[in-house]
């Protein structure tokens, strides 16, 4: 199984003028998944350790403690799919 397979449940396109991305992950992962994004990305700003706000290669994004991800102002969903494999590997 691939990465997206292993943690990824899936991935929604939010509406707006920017192209933004909310990424759910995996219930029974989360934690996993939180702590490998937590690693590697700069926190930026942290709400009660239930929200951060991050940066990771000059991508901006919100992770929270329940599991979900919105990542902002991004070209496409393949650059989506490399921040993310470079986050969880």
């Amino acid at each position: 199984m691939g990465i997206f397979e292993d943690y990824v449940a899936r991935i929604e396109e939010a509406c707006g003028e920017e192209r933004d991305f909310i990424v759910v992950f995996k219930y029974d992962k989360k934690g996993e998944v939180i702590a490998k994004i937590l690693e590697k990305a700069r926190i930026e700003k942290s709400i009660s350790r239930v929200i951060f706000e991050l940066t990771f290669r000059n991508v901006s994004f919100r992770l929270y403690g329940t599991g979900k991800a919105i990542f902002r102002n991004l070209k496409d969903k393949d650059e989506l799919k490399n921040v993310l494999s470079d986050l969880l590997l």
